[in-house]
């Protein structure tokens, strides 16, 4: 971990030369342990080419007034200027604008809090806003927040927002940077594996807001943008296996993942603008690789093991998603998947250094491990959705039992240079790892295969 999150690394930045950097020193840990290459021509990096489309000119939002009593007239929006484009999927859309506030409730949010009620995952949500340009009003950022994740899993095209406080702050900062479109791996046109759906999300300035007053339902908002040359890069993927020794199990195969890539150099804070990643995921990565020293030192298990630390999953699983297509084993293979994500600090919503498992309720999976030893525990926090924001989603879209294990507790550092190694509670680290070794010992000598619960599987 000292050498992921270095300043070294200058934050493991997808798809840069900073994360090929750590990718080979993960490579060099699996050889270290005797675990075999797994990758490309023999080797150890998976390397999938990427594209990038950029942007030549700032984003415009317009859209048509009323032509009632006075003739219509063309508003118009410009990133910078009445809004600030927070994040591009699409470089042209059009749809109806719909309004929720979440001062008076609305559907998305009796959605929300139904799931909340019945604290568990809530799945693939009903495509109520499919197409729409989603407008949220509202004073608590909390519920904001959550009407605007419920709005882009439900189909929305867009979400606009009020500018708060930090957007205002540092409005003209912003201002001068064009938003960056998505990656996306070379030969597709298709959206990032994760977050699926678009996500085109603007914060608005008061002067946004209230040009929309009376502004009826249903009128047709167009985004228009300029772009210039796409620009080409790579992403790379650190892959071994250890062979099972069984004749018979050693085609069931156990995958042990996390993703090595982090945020990179972006905007400092408090003049520190290395986005280290700590715990966002070195920590899931140490894991992975304490696991392939322990299962790598002998005896061989019975079941084929992969280890697969992927790149890009911080710009939408890029790096898992190539895995998907060119898998070291094939997919129907793979008996289960389990993720590390961020547990390199203890959640306070539980009482010992334990680790909650995603998707806990949708297989039996996690009381199995449990009931061998490790310290694993339900999700109690459904309304995050953290079951489809890690690479595991990418496998679950395939039909393999995939979940990730974390100890994420939402803390201030997440996706900010201070998620550094002296944030660490590296007691909480190494009682978690240890608790799961008894248990992926047991998982990979045995012809167990988790399943998906009746009506669980997405």
């Amino acid at each position: 971990m000292d050498f992921l999150a270095s300043d070294a690394l200058r934050g493991r930045g997808s798809g840069t030369p900073d994360e090929l950097i750590a990718a080979t020193y993960v490579a060099a840990q699996l050889e270290q342990y005797g675990v075999a290459p797994a990758g490309d021509h023999g080797g150890y990096i998976q390397q999938a080419p990427l594209l990038r489309q950029t942007l030549s000119a700032p984003p415009i939002v317009w859209f048509m007034t009323p032509g009632n009593s006075i003739p219509s007239q063309r508003l118009q929006w410009t990133h910078g200027k009445e809004m600030l484009a927070l994040s591009l999927s699409d470089t042209e859309f059009r749809g109806p604008l719909k309004t929720i506030d979440t001062d008076r409730g609305g559907a998305s949010l009796e959605q929300i809090s139904l799931a909340e009620s019945k604290q568990q995952e809530t799945p693939e949500m009903p495509a109520a806003n499919r197409g729409a340009v989603v407008l949220i009003r509202g004073k608590d950022p909390g519920k904001i927040r959550a009407a605007e994740l419920s709005a882009e899993e439900s189909g929305a095209i867009a979400v606009f927002v009020p500018a708060s406080g930090d957007d205002l702050l540092h409005w003209e900062k912003r201002a001068k940077d064009l938003p960056k479109l998505p990656l996306k791996l070379e030969g597709t046109s298709g959206r990032p594996a994760l977050g699926e759906g678009s996500h085109n999300e603007f914060a608005l300035s008061d002067d946004a807001m209230a040009s929309l007053r009376g502004i009826p339902e249903g009128t047709t908002f167009h985004l228009d943008t300029t772009t210039g040359p796409p620009e080409k890069s790579s992403t790379w993927n650190a892959v071994g296996k250890i062979e099972g020794s069984d004749p018979k199990l050693r085609r069931s195969v156990i995958l042990l993942s996390a993703h090595l890539d982090h945020l990179g150099i972006g905007p400092p804070v408090n003049g520190d603008a290395i986005y280290n990643g700590a715990d966002d995921d070195a920590s899931g990565t140490t894991a992975v690789l304490e696991l392939a020293r322990v299962l790598g030192r002998g005896p061989k298990p019975k079941r084929t093991v992969v280890f697969a630390l992927f790149g890009s999953e911080e710009d939408g699983g890029l790096g898992s998603s190539w895995f998907e297509a060119h898998p070291a084993v094939p997919l129907a293979n793979i008996a289960a998947n389990l993720e590390f994500e961020m547990i390199g600090r203890r959640d306070p919503k539980y009482p010992d250094d334990s680790l909650w498992l995603s998707g806990w309720e949708r297989t039996n999976l996690g009381p199995q491990l449990a009931a061998h030893g490790a310290n694993l525990v339900k999700d109690e926090r459904p309304e995050e959705h953290f079951f489809m924001r890690s690479d595991n989603y990418v496998l679950v879209k395939k039909g393999v039992v995939a979940q990730t294990a974390s100890s994420f507790g939402l803390h201030a550092d997440y996706h900010q240079p201070s998620d550094d190694l002296a944030h660490i509670d590296f007691h909480h680290m190494q009682v978690a790892i240890a608790s799961l070794i008894g248990a992926i010992e047991w998982l990979v000598n045995s012809d167990f295969r988790p399943q998906w619960k009746e009506g669980a599987k997405p």
